[in-house]
């Protein structure tokens, strides 16, 4: 029987597989990969694979490390083994019985052992929610049952048993499933066939759909199976070993196969036999592959410290200083291939090795390209093929200015419709490396040298494809100008780049180091502040409050009449810095008065989030203020938030202690900020710039649009009369033109119907809302002097018809600017703008009409296209309070220590000598850094053994003589009890 006739039941190759675009039957793929390996006999069930997941998941809690394996000495002398080595070697053991019993292709297994990695399937639109929900209606249990509230409601604790699964989704489902499991031996499903349903699985977009596939597994898988299928959909495995070492198990060439490829099937298809090994060209990058490319690593604490980092030559300091850009990493490949009209054929893909050929064009000819169509004079005529790294980012005409990287799907599909229009927004190829160039791979070159090979291959195509351009810099202090002059221009930073380094595949290396305006200089004060929200933690604090929403107290300056007098503003998240003993205190103060938070009847009256009905971070629970606590939290700065009601927020907050002595009438008020707030921006401008705060984040509303109407009025008005413009000023220039047509007199008419006013010049009134939707004289006056921001007529309309949606019985709310009502936008607004609409430019604040949704849609990318790090995620989740803080990896990130040698005596005590040894070993894992000498820049800690007079003394002398921030003075103690809580604690308990 042929092999592409065989059921799945009788080998491990039969059935179809599908790709991006649908179902691919085995003759398709034996005609493309014309060598690739056939199995012998069936595949493992998938509960062999649970066992290996189990197995090494058992392994991620015991100890590792040379001094652990030391410690493991077997009768005859032999050391044991790590638990490392341990994982290795049930990892082996696993594919060596793969190659036994079931035959030489890997890939089945691997695509479900790494599925976060298998781009040849397609993302399946199920989150924990959706899963929940389908779960529900498989084991047919009510909404509001135990376990129905258990699924759908994970993060929260449960009602009995599921307390201690409460923030992990996968384990709440085994505990419901369990008891209700239609087989509890193992399930008789195997590899093969859960991959043929997980292909049909991610095509199946509907829930209708999707239900009959879970019913499939549900019937022939027990619990345990269930529970890791669950962790395969949301690509959340955290087995214990990482992606380079099961590769490498499988194939000595695998991982780097795999970095020039991005692509499991190749790397099972072609890597079979373990003792054939691939030269050194074979694992090069290659035309028309997909690469994983070498990314930045993240800034030092200072400038100095991150041009050490970068490893230039100290005879030779040089270093390269390029614009961060604001787009998303693209690689360019291109052939000669006379078969294409042009002569050429490209291929385009982004980090995450997402094809966007489509997209940007195949070749010279494409009629459906967003640029290769447009640079056919790009290359030099002596280049016949080439692989060039860059960023792809959005371009306006009209501006002559780089436009914010959510534009950038939106702008492509333009281009591709209207390729020649000429104001639109536009993709521009920003190319800062070249790998390859006619036929031979360069990224063992050095960086200057690849540098010469591109700008020889490559020329400047105005705003369509150009080569990024660079600054030579030989001291850190080369850095700071260049950094203010981003900052002025509201750039997203810099990268530092070694000239000497070569290109390292699938790498965060020194060799290129980026610097973001992302760390402000020291808010240097502690705020008390009440607490008002509490959010469930997952993980090792699942089912208890891991972290908590403070809120300011609304003092009279800001109480209107009749209101209730206890009642907080939203204000910023925090969860890191808490003991357990902490925990324990805010649970016996508090117990009895946390409340579910319920959004259809918010507590405005004590509590009120930014985002009206959004209802913007909104806690899991919530506490009146009089029967709430006072926290003392310091932070890194405060700056403009609109996701919390005070429109402050403080970036990197950290718990300090418990205020018992203070009640929450004591804690800060709205005008108590508003005072300390000045008196922090007035010293910060006296300061020296550092590597300081993100973007400046641009004023909530600064001067808006463009009106002027002196015609008369000719038509009553006759549409809905709202106060939804009530001390508004507005000028409006021309007339709307879309999405309907109305006269400038109408747009005044409506805009005073609606409270607001109207004036004949941009400058009448302070904060004058200009609208206008043509260039006129007048408009194009204003353009050109790019000091005003241009709002659309249509924002009008969709601010007035939210208005009557939203009822005269709800406080007024104003639709945000939204980049479709903008005409012409400063770039300090562009942030704020865009922040009005998700990655689609779906609206968060505001119904969409029918039409909307299908430009919407049409213009959709999936997320899989997502251009996020890991790195960045966790920056992003600590700014935001969610805790991240407390993994153990992070929480010294940005401590500097400076170790004391303390006595001899203490020294030469074995347990506290082993304390300091164990403290230095914890602060490195931990993100944390030591200097050897006490002059070092940006030190923040000296951590001593013992409190010793004379050593105490000689370092407090140093210190009252250190320039800028002193740090602190700890006891070994701090740093032994941190790593126990897995948080940053308080220095002042540990102070000496």
């Amino acid at each position: 029987m042929p092999a592409s006739q065989k059921s799945l039941d009788d080998g491990a190759v039969g059935g179809p597989r599908h790709d991006l675009q649908g179902p691919v039957m085995e003759e398709e793929l034996d005609e493309k990969y014309p060598n690739r390996p056939h199995n012998k006999s069936r595949t493992f069930f998938f509960g062999d694979l649970i066992r290996l997941f189990n197995s090494l998941n058992s392994l991620k809690k015991q100890p590792s490390g040379p001094r652990v394996a030391r410690a493991k000495v077997g009768p005859h002398g032999k050391r044991g083994q790590t638990s490392y080595e341990m994982r290795e070697a049930l990892i082996k053991r696993f594919i060596s019985r793969w190659r036994n019993d079931v035959g030489t292709d890997f890939y089945p297994a691997l695509r479900l052992i790494l599925p976060e990695k298998d781009r040849d399937r397609p993302m399946y639109g199920l989150k924990e929610k959706a899963i929940g929900r389908l779960l529900v209606k498989l084991l047919k249990i009510g909404k509001d049952s135990e376990d129905g509230f258990n699924l759908l409601y994970w993060k929260l604790p449960g009602h009995t048993t599921a307390t201690r699964m409460a923030g992990d989704f996968a384990g709440r489902c085994h505990e419901v499933l369990k008891k209700r499991a239609m087989i509890n031996d193992d399930g008789d499903m195997r590899i093969e066939e859960v991959n043929k349903l997980l292909d049909q699985l991610s095509m199946a977009q509907k829930e209708d759909t999707q239900l009959p596939i879970f019913e499939q597994f549900y019937h022939r898988m027990n619990a345990e199976e269930l529970m890791w299928l669950i962790r395969i959909i949301l690509r959340q495995m955290k087995i214990g070993a990482s992606e380079k070492t099961i590769l490498t198990m499988w194939h000595p060439n695998a991982d780097a196969l795999f970095n020039v490829s991005s692509s499991l099937r190749r790397v099972c298809w072609e890597l079979t036999d373990p003792e054939n090994v691939l030269d050194d060209e074979d694992t090069g990058v290659e035309l028309m592959e997909c690469f994983q490319p070498q990314l930045a690593g993240f800034q030092e604490n200072s400038f100095q410290r991150t041009v050490e980092r970068l490893g230039v030559d100290p005879d030779k300091p040089e270093f390269w200083i390029e614009e961060k850009l604001d787009g998303e990493r693209m690689q360019l490949h291109m052939i000669s291939d006379d078969s294409y009209p042009g002569g050429k054929r490209f291929g385009f893909w982004s980090r995450k090795a997402k094809d966007y050929t489509y997209l940007y064009g195949s070749g010279f000819e494409d009629n459906h390209s967003a640029l290769t169509r447009h640079i056919r004079d790009a290359f030099d005529p002596r280049v016949n093929n080439i692989i060039l790294d860059g960023e792809m980012i959005t371009w306006d005409p009209e501006t002559d200015k780089i436009v914010a990287f959510g534009t950038l799907k939106t702008a492509a599909l333009s281009e591709q419709k209207n390729p020649f229009q000429g104001t639109g927004i536009r993709p521009l190829f920003r190319v800062f490396d070249c790998l390859f160039l006619n036929d031979q791979n360069i990224t063992q070159y050095i960086l200057k040298d690849r540098r010469k090979a591109l700008e020889s291959a490559v020329k400047n195509v105005y705003r369509r494809l150009e080569v990024h351009k660079y600054q030579i810099a030989e001291k850190s202090s080369d850095i700071e100008p260049a950094l203010r002059q981003i900052v002025a221009e509201a750039s997203e930073g810099l990268v530092l780049k070694n000239p000497q380094s070569r290109y390292q595949l699938n790498s965060r290396n020194h060799d290129w180091m980026k610097v973001k305006p992302e760390y402000m200089l020291d808010f240097g004060e502690s705020l008390d502040c009440v607490v008002i929200g509490g959010y469930y933690g997952s993980g090792r604090r699942g089912g208890g409050l891991s972290s908590f929403m403070c809120g300011l107290r609304v003092d009279q300056n800001h109480i209107s009449a009749g209101a209730n007098p206890i009642k907080c503003f939203s204000f910023f998240k925090v969860g890191g810095g808490f003991r357990a003993e902490d925990y324990a205190t805010i649970r016996h103060m508090t117990e009895g008065k946390w409340i579910d938070w319920d959004r259809h009847n918010p507590p405005n009256d004590f509590i009120e989030l930014a985002g009206g009905d959004r209802q913007f971070e909104k806690p899991d629970v919530w506490i009146k203020p009089n029967d709430s606590f006072v926290v003392e939290v310091k932070a890194a700065s405060v700056g403009p938030s609109e996701s919390f009601k005070t429109n402050y927020t403080l970036r990197f907050p950290r718990f300090k202690k418990l205020r018992p002595d203070k009640d929450w009438q004591s804690a800060l008020s709205l005008s108590e900020f508003a005072i300390l707030r000045t008196k922090i921006e007035q010293e910060s401008e006296q300061k020296d710039f550092k590597v300081e705060g993100k973007r400046k984040v641009a004023k909530r509303m600064k001067k808006s649009l463009v009106a002027g109407a002196d015609s008369k009025i000719k038509t009553p008005y006759a549409g809905p009369q709202t106060k939804v413009f009530e001390g508004l000023n507005f000028h409006v220039m021309t007339d709307m033109l879309h999405p309907s047509k109305k006269t400038k007199a109408e747009i005044e008419q409506i805009i005073k119907a609606n409270g607001g006013d109207f004036f004949a010049g941009p400058t009448a009134k302070e904060n004058t809302i200009c609208i206008a939707e043509k260039k006129p004289v007048k408009v194009a006056s204003l353009l050109k002097r790019n000091n005003t921001n241009i709002v659309k007529p249509s924002w009008i309309f969709d601010a007035i018809k939210q208005a009557e949606i939203d009822g005269p019985q709800r406080p007024r709310f104003l639709v945000p600017f939204e980049p479709v009502h903008m005409f012409h936008l400063l770039d300090d607004m562009r942030d704020s703008v865009a922040s009005s609409v998700d990655d689609f430019g779906d609206s968060y604040t505001r119904d969409i009409t029918p039409a909307e949704l299908g430009k919407l849609c049409e213009s959709m990318i999936h997320p899989k296209s997502s251009d996020f790090t890991a790195d960045m995620l966790r920056l992003k989740l600590e700014e935001r309070g969610r805790g991240f803080g407390e993994i153990p990896g992070n929480i010294f990130t940005r401590c500097i220590v400076r170790f004391v040698p303390g006595s001899k005596e203490e020294l030469a005590s074995p347990e506290r000598g082993m304390d300091f040894v164990i403290g230095k070993n914890r602060l490195l894992f931990s993100g944390g850094k030591i200097v050897e000498n006490d002059d070092a820049e940006n030190i923040t800690h000296f951590v001593i053994l013992e409190e010793d007079g004379d050593t105490l003394k000689t370092l407090r002398d140093k210190l009252s003589k250190r320039r800028g921030p002193v740090p602190r003075i700890v006891k070994v103690d701090w740093l032994k009890e941190s790593w126990g809580e897995k948080t940053l604690l308080d220095e002042e308990r540990y102070a000496v």
